[in-house]
């Protein structure tokens, strides 16, 4: 077995293999587990890597016997290399025989020269196992070269000083604090415990070294799932570690409200699955985070807010189920800019998330928190909304790709409305190709979003089939320079982006877009329509819902308290119906927008129209951010809009470039997006581990 095969599916063994060295139990911490390796033991336990007996107890100071350690690292081998070892000779010791508990697994370490016995020709499987043995054992079965150890009750000739030396450097085993490693003292259960659960985190870190996770596509993910080389388990736990280390703490990018406590049991099921020869899709096992405006059965929808902490919805929202039927691990909820108001990602119950790139600035929104998780590597990939530019400037502040779908390929069942006229739901991803794979998995008709009926006709076998790397070779490409604002570092790497464009092949023209000023000077819907279609909402959740309606929130004070105007200023609204200045928007916007593009698209013949996807750079945190005029087009059209990375600021941040089609045109823009990327490659992640 090759070092790096084994190391490659390490959390499945570790995870799968059942200790069964160690009697079952499952449920709350052990009850007798206190002191310095308490951590371990538990964290250990969470992992699946060791369990306690029946009464709730670990039994810490227990000795661990010679054949049970045995057992527990011949278990990680097999597990991890996903290939049982060669039966070791029953001859081999005295006092071992092949058919009793332990045997199998004391012959199997002995053939692979991991343990030795006496000289009598036993192996004693019942005596306690040493500090040096367990050291030796160790070291022997992680391939750790031989090192120098620094304990005075060490002698540096011994037979043991290599392995000992070995596990001190690998940081699997430490001495006291008199600086004695007391060689001869015998392994605890706790002991061993932590030592697994250390082993188990070197070999994490040979695997993301092997296999670079953090920026993988999710094709590259499946396909080592499938070669065996990965695990569901394995990305969901290392997606995990990351927001727990990053998320929580260090940074504190604080993108996610909620992780999802079952994610690790579905990711197993998942694995199980596979083993089986059944694929749900092409994200079967791929862990994906959603923004808190989804609907999901299993985790609470919040939206962001404190008045809706908790609430449970009857059922996921259209593209969520969409998402699990293509086998995909929903990971947990990320925060939002409360209710999809704004572009500042803040709200009551997630707080302020940060820009992964710049921690002093905005992430975007309102689906900052998506971008910033997705950014940041806690999932493979995310969903946001955009109702004015949601899902785009976040795409665009965190150096991602987003797509804002037609309106109707995508449903809007199940997510907490913002303007139904506007919205939409779509992926944010850290490359084109995965971008499709998850738009893919969300599109198609629903009869409880009934603009859905459009879509019929018009979504392909898979958006994939359109990754062609000369996608811009032939394409014709109108530039419109009226959207490209102020900022000369943004109209650098629009215009630079545009060279590149013309470089890999497609044609390039100045276009101007009739009635441009007209159109920008229409205000978003949200304003109007939000107190209605959220009392909506509210009234579908039933009896169980916290609150009934926007005036019971704003009667509750649980909201972010810089809300106050905006919200009073919605729920002031009385109808709709006999609203002329919304009939007005509803009416007379779409046709004037619509017919404006097509237009340009007719006379120039062009396949998309670009420019930047926002002219406004992250802001400072406690300034204003704000989105510009340029995300208005695709919403008040209707028409699919993608940005994607053209570059970054002098200072770091991040620049993107929105790429317009017309309706159903997604096929379009990700052929011309995907040629782009990979001719550009300006996908980094952010550096602030």
């Amino acid at each position: 077995m090759k070092k790096q095969s084994k190391t490659a599916a390490l959390f499945t063994a570790s995870i799968t293999m059942g200790l069964s060295v160690f009697a079952t139990t499952a449920g709350a911490e052990f009850s007798d587990v206190e002191g310095r390796l308490a951590a371990e033991v538990t964290e250990a336990k969470e992992r699946g890597l060791v369990s306690g007996y029946i009464d709730g107890t670990f039994k810490p100071k227990q000795a661990v016997t010679r054949g049970e350690f045995a057992r527990l690292v011949v278990a990680v081998y097999e597990s991890a290399g996903g290939e049982e070892l060669p039966e070791g000779s029953s001859k081999t010791f005295k006092d071992v025989p092949a058919a009793s508990t332990l045997g199998p697994a004391i012959l199997k370490a002995a053939e692979k020269g991991w343990i030795a016995g006496y000289s009598d020709g036993t192996f004693r499987p019942n005596e306690p196992v040493s500090r040096e043995q367990a050291a030796r054992i160790l070291a022997e079965t992680a391939e750790l070269a031989s090192a120098a150890e620094s304990f005075e009750d060490v002698k540096d000739d011994g037979a043991f000083a290599g392995s000992i030396g070995a596990v001190e450097r690998a940081e699997f085993m430490y001495g006291d604090t008199n600086g004695k490693f007391n060689p001869a003292l015998h392994m605890t259960r706790e002991q061993s415990a932590a030592t697994i659960l250390r082993l188990f985190h070197f070999l994490q870190k040979e695997l993301v070294e092997q296999f670079d996770i953090e920026e993988a596509t999710i094709a590259e993910m499946s396909a080592a799932m499938e070669e065996g080389e990965l695990s569901s388990e394995e990305l969901v736990r290392f997606y995990l570690d990351r927001i727990e280390k990053f998320d929580q703490q260090g940074p504190k990018i604080n993108s996610m409200i909620s992780v999802n406590a079952q994610a690790i049991e579905t990711a197993k099921q998942l694995d199980r699955e596979r083993a089986e020869g059944k694929i749900r899709g092409a994200l079967h096992g791929i862990p994906i985070v959603l923004k808190d405006n989804y609907d999901t059965v299993d985790m609470p929808t919040t939206a962001g807010s404190l008045s809706l902490e908790g609430s449970m919805a009857p059922d996921d929202a259209f593209q969520t189920a969409k998402l699990r039927e293509e086998g995909a691990v929903i990971i947990g909820k990320a925060n939002l800019h409360e209710f999809a108001f704004g572009f500042n990602t803040y709200s009551s119950l997630g707080g302020q998330t940060l820009n992964p790139y710049d921690l002093t600035r905005y992430p975007g929104g309102s689906s900052g928190g998506t971008g910033a998780a997705v950014a940041s590597n806690f999932a493979a990939a995310g969903l946001g909304t955009d109702t004015g530019g949601s899902i785009r400037v976040p795409a665009s502040f965190n150096n991602l790709v987003g797509i804002r779908p037609t309106m109707g390929l995508a449903s809007r069942d199940g997510i907490i409305p913002l303007a139904l006229t506007q919205d939409t739901g779509g992926p944010l991803a850290r490359t084109v190709e995965d971008a499709a794979v998850v738009l893919d998995a969300i599109v198609g008709y629903d009869e409880a979003d009934p603009i859905t009926e459009k879509s019929n006709g018009h979504i392909p076998d898979s958006y994939t089939d359109y990754l062609d790397e000369d996608g811009l070779k032939g394409a014709r490409i109108g530039v419109v320079k009226a959207l490209f604002g102020e900022d000369e570092q943004i109209i650098e790497a629009t215009e630079q982006a545009i060279d590149d464009m013309e470089a890999l092949g497609a044609e390039v023209v100045d276009v101007t877009i009739p009635n441009l000023d007209k159109i920008m000077a229409y205000p978003s819907l949200s304003s109007y329509e939000f107190k209605f279609q959220l009392n909506d909402y509210l009234a579908s959740l039933g009896e169980n819902a916290p609150v009934k309606s926007l005036s019971e929130i704003i009667e509750s004070g649980k909201y972010h308290p810089a809300m106050e105007e905006s919200m009073r200023a919605r729920d002031a609204k009385v109808s709709l119906e006999e609203d002329a200045t919304y009939q007005d928007i509803i009416v007379n916007r779409p046709k004037i927008t619509t017919e404006s593009l097509m237009e340009v698209y007719e006379e120039q013949d062009i396949d998309a129209l670009v420019y930047p996807t926002s002219a406004i750079l992250p802001q400072k945190i406690g300034g204003d951010q704000g989105g510009g005029p340029n995300p208005k087009l695709s919403p008040f059209s209707g028409y699919p809009a993608m940005s994607v990375p053209i570059g970054f600021s002098d200072e770091g941040l991040p620049i993107g470039m929105e790429m317009l089609g017309t309706a159903f045109s997604e096929p379009t823009l990700i052929k011309l997006a995907y040629s782009y990327q990979e001719g550009t490659e300006h996908r980094q992640a952010p550096d602030f581990e």
